[in-house]
């Protein structure tokens, strides 16, 4: 017999040290240039993608295998990046069309500055829970809220903060949103059960931002009117540029209406599209087929020598996402070669044997989803990982899989937000036109959320044993029967 064949070599796990190395260069590459420098993430991520790369390459694995653990990162967020395309072809379009000039005409109307942080909040969760699409919310009704805002005089962070939390809110609640169904698919349970276990405790933190926003208006703008002739000033602008009627509120209207009737969100969004450039060459004389196709790729484009007009309408195209789509492939890069690799999970797993409790193994759950959100960043991963990950401890535990899905959408579908290179995070900033560390501090249900989940755990009101009963609701029983 010949000799026996050595070139088959099978890849090792990484140690935990080998994997922290990444993430240390990953953290070091983005704090100085994002900090230090003032630079935008891409070429900092793209050091932390040549960093995985090279410790894969020392834990065993050849070049074309790194190479497919990129693209198939990099294809778990291609729906992403289509919705990053639409979003940006449609808000083009509805300018053109006079569609976004329009809500921003009649919400100058009605939108007083006290009530108009609590105002954008419901209206966005209204349009959330009807839609299941924070994205989809963001990109049609939280531009224009954001026009409103400007007009307003709002503080653009504290507006963008309201239009996250209620957009937030409706994508974790609705049973049409897809991380609303992918948690609990993760987890192990079904979808009507996990919304009702979240119920509670996303109510509490919502009513707690509903007051907040309230405060903030009232005691922010002491409950007055904006400056009525800067109000005036824009909306006699807006109509002498655009055929203002009230009919160019249909194309939002269709799409609201078609995601809730299930369509999905990419063909319910296109429509809006179409129906947006249809109404445009109806009303606006200045709309042609050839000002739809060129506002659609390079956004829409006017200098009127007002400085709040071109603030407000100097926005949108497919070109002005090229920003989100290349962060979103340059990070899932990184966190396809981080997940195929396994240099996320050993640093967890030689966290996981430090859990013996249930409120520890809830705080693991979310701090990883967290940490997902920053490594891996892409909110589908923060879901599936952390619920693949953990679902046999929950088992073992003894505990509800309604637990854990509530876990993973109070940490891994809202802080998504707040990470300035997560997929989200650049789609915000493209789309709202602000970044992170501006609307951060004041998307209060984002970041309350995790928090209130955990010191609800303690409470036991996001804790179940494996027949769906709260630990609150046992402790009562086991109170009332030593009683």
């Amino acid at each position: 017999m010949g000799k026996e064949n050595k070139s088959f070599h099978t890849p090792r796990m990484p140690k935990v040290w080998e994997a922290l190395i990444v993430l240390i260069v990953l953290i070091a590459a983005l704090a100085i240039g994002i900090i230090v420098y003032g630079v935008d993430p891409h070429v900092p991520m793209l050091l932390g993608v040549c960093a995985a790369a090279i410790m894969s390459v020392i834990l065993g694995y050849k070049w074309t295998e790194i190479e497919g653990f990129m693209i198939k990162g990099i294809g778990k967020a291609m729906q992403s990046i289509m919705i990053l395309v639409i979003i940006g072809v449609l808000i083009g379009v509805w300018l053109d069309a006079g569609v976004v000039p329009t809500m921003i005409y009649y919400g100058l109307k009605i939108l007083k500055p006290s009530i108009f942080f609590v105002a954008t909040l419901l209206i966005c969760s209204i349009t959330a829970l009807a839609t299941g699409t924070s994205w989809g919310t963001m990109g049609t009704m939280g531009v224009a809220l954001m026009g409103i805002g400007f007009g307003l005089g709002m503080n653009p962070g504290m507006t963008a903060g309201a239009i996250l939390s209620g957009a937030y809110f409706g994508d974790k609640m609705s049973p049409l949103s897809d991380t609303t169904n992918l948690a609990p698919a993760m987890s192990g349970t079904d979808l009507m059960s996990h919304i009702k276990f979240m119920l509670t405790p996303t109510a509490i933190v919502y009513v707690i931002s509903l007051i907040f926003f309230t405060i903030l208006g009232f005691t922010q703008y002491n409950g007055g009117a904006a400056d009525v002739s800067t109000v005036e000033a824009l909306q006699d602008a807006l109509s002498s540029m655009f055929n203002i009627n009230p009919l160019l509120l249909i194309p939002p209207v269709v799409v609201i209406v078609a995601v809730a009737l299930k369509v999905p969100a990419i063909p319910g969004i296109t429509l809006g599209i179409f129906v947006g450039a249809i109404v445009g060459l109806i009303f606006q004389p200045e709309c042609t087929v050839g000002s739809l196709f060129n506002c659609g790729m390079n956004g829409f484009s006017c200098e009127t020598g007002i400085y709040e007009i071109d603030e407000l309408l100097n926005k949108g195209g497919l070109m002005n996402m090229t920003f989100s789509i290349a962060m979103t492939i340059i990070a899932m890069m990184f966190g396809g070669i981080m997940e195929e690799t396994h240099q996320l999970s050993v640093i967890v797993d030689k966290v996981k044997v430090l859990v013996k409790k249930p409120i520890s193994l809830l705080a693991l759950t979310e701090a990883t989803c967290i940490v997902s959100n920053a490594v891996m960043p892409e909110q589908y991963i923060s879901i599936v990982v952390p619920g693949r990950m953990y679902s046999e401890e929950y088992e073992k535990m003894g505990l509800s899989p309604t637990t854990l899905s509530n876990a993973l959408e109070s940490s891994g579908t809202v802080t998504s937000a707040l990470i300035p290179w997560n997929t989200c995070g650049v789609f915000i900033a493209s789309t709202l036109g602000i970044s992170v560390l501006e609307y951060g501090p004041w998307a209060i249900f984002n970041w309350l959320m995790p928090i209130g989940c955990l010191v609800m755990g303690f409470l036991g009101i996001t804790i179940a044993d494996k027949d769906g009963v709260k630990f609150s609701k046992k402790r009562k029983l086991m109170k009332a029967e030593n009683e």
